[in-house]
């Protein structure tokens, strides 16, 4: 019998980890996995932004696939999730933290779920329905800037509570010996924002020595009219200087070494309780953190520091010390935690995007294409993203010029290959492998209609806009703060 360990942290840039080669961070529990299993170099989740991006991971689809586009159009149990294939199956699925669907009162799949964090009030982030010409600039993003530094959040403590539970149930897991097959989703809030850290983690990066952000100046940032008109409304930056800059790194670095942290707290508890010869364990994230490159913060782009993930594996069956460059996504979760639980995939099963990730390291799955794709708050236009082996396409709907990036050569696509007459040949290759998938400006016309019946639903625009919106969800028991 083999059972599953799935953690999930949020906002975790996959660049941040000592095991993807960074020179200041410190993240021994994680190294040591990725030393003992699979580190999936080239791993993306399925839209930079917490909602979809975990209805994708749930469902084993893509947002156009499942049309949960966005933080107000929250999963609602009427999909079928590898949670309900697991419960129907007789393998317990017990969830802990965070999901953020719509709410608990929905049939999510799960056999129980502890202390689940879901979208505000079940209706989640509102504002973000807004995309075009009317969307104002979201003022509660200033609060990330005027809160970084050292100290203590409802986040960290959230994830306190969230890691001694989980060690309960592992302990209780292992007193009952029932011999069902299990998995434990573990899900965690940081190094999501307020960056703020408390200080046995903060003093391990002093702000003086923190790197600066990549193409951080302005004469250095990308000018594309998608990414402007981001930067219009998510006005992170506008309440940054250095002070704040270092700052804000020095706490996201302290709270990725806070969690990692935990992953050791987790391990032991497996060792402790003699689980951890039967358990597989996954480390992966929601979305990335740009934190600060090319003067984006938070996720909702295409680069790697928002789109790209962080993917750990091992335990029983898993190859140690291997180092797997073939892109692999959320939706891949799905099948991989079927198989470890023995699971037959059925007819649906079978037609999900997703592969196993053991038959991914053995070579056993085919060049694939992995997808993202972004429909939220502050984008004029959906987003696309492919890998097409060494090359990443950005497509964006309505007319925005596309993005073409060498992720080899290039780790922080600074060179856009899409403006060079050389590249023309590739770039529509590639434009017609995203187009096999779906069609973009399609799937955006179909969002932006599912979008509309909302806001009218909401009482329009104007009435929304008015309401305002909050930096990020409350811990179960808190309440928003709206600005």
């Amino acid at each position: 019998m083999t059972n599953m360990l799935f953690i999930m942290s949020d906002e975790h840039n996959r660049k941040v980890m000592g095991c993807a080669g960074h020179e200041m961070i410190q993240t021994p529990n994680m190294d040591a996995l990725a030393a003992r299993g699979v580190r999936f170099t080239d791993a993306y989740c399925n839209s930079p932004i917490c909602v979809p991006s975990r209805a994708s991971f749930a469902t084993g689809t893509y947002p156009h696939q499942n049309r949960f586009w966005d933080n107000a159009i929250p999963y609602n149990g009427t999909m079928t999730t590898w949670h309900h294939r697991l419960r129907e199956s007789g393998c317990t699925a017990t969830s802990i933290g965070k999901l953020h669907f719509r709410s608990s009162d929905d049939d999510n799949g799960f056999t129980e779920e502890v202390m689940p964090l879901h979208v505000v009030d079940g209706e989640g982030d509102v504002l973000g329905l807004v995309r075009d010409h009317n969307a104002p600039p979201r003022k509660a993003t200033l609060r990330m800037a005027e809160e970084a530094g050292p100290g203590d959040s409802s986040y960290q403590r959230y994830d306190d509570r969230i890691i001694e539970a989980s060690i309960a149930w592992l302990q209780q897991r292992a007193a009952e010996k029932d011999g069902k097959p299990w998995t434990l989703f573990v899900s965690l809030v940081c190094p999501h924002f307020p960056l703020v850290s408390r200080e046995e983690w903060y003093r391990l990066y002093p702000e003086g020595n923190v790197p600066w952000p990549k193409f951080y100046g302005e004469n250095e940032r990308p000018r594309h009219t998608w990414l402007e008109a981001m930067r219009r409304t998510a006005i992170y930056d506008e309440a940054f200087n250095e002070e704040r800059v270092r700052r804000a790194i020095s706490a996201y670095f302290g709270m990725v070494s806070f969690q990692d942290d935990n992953l050791g707290r987790l391990m032991k508890a497996l060792e402790d309780t003699g689980l951890i010869e039967t358990t597989r364990v996954i480390y992966t994230s929601d979305h990335g953190d740009n934190l600060g490159a090319r003067g984006l913060w938070g996720k909702s782009n295409m680069y790697e520091d928002s789109a790209g993930i962080p993917m750990l594996m091992a335990g029983p069956g898993v190859p140690q010390g291997v180092v797997c460059r073939e892109p692999v996504s959320l939706v891949d979760a799905y099948p991989t935690i079927l198989a470890t639980m023995g699971i037959e995939p059925n007819e649906a099963d079978r037609k999900l995007p997703g592969a196993n990730l053991l038959d991914v390291v053995s070579g056993k799955v085919g060049e694939r294409t992995i997808l993202s794709e972004y429909h939220a708050s502050g984008s004029v236009s959906g987003a696309f993203m492919i890998r097409r082996g060494r090359h990443k396409l950005v497509y964006y709907a309505a007319g925005h010029a596309p993005q073409l990036f060498d992720v080899v050569a290039d780790p922080w696509e600074g060179r856009d290959l899409a403006q060079e007459p050389g590249y023309a040949g590739l770039l529509a290759d590639c434009i017609a492998d995203l187009r096999k998938i779906c069609d973009p400006d399609s799937v955006d016309a179909l969002c932006k209609a599912d979008q509309a019946k909302l806001i009218a639903h909401y009482g329009g625009w104007e009435k929304i806009t008015k309401r305002g919106t909050f930096g990020h969800s409350p811990v179960p028991g808190d309440k928003p703060i709206y600005a």
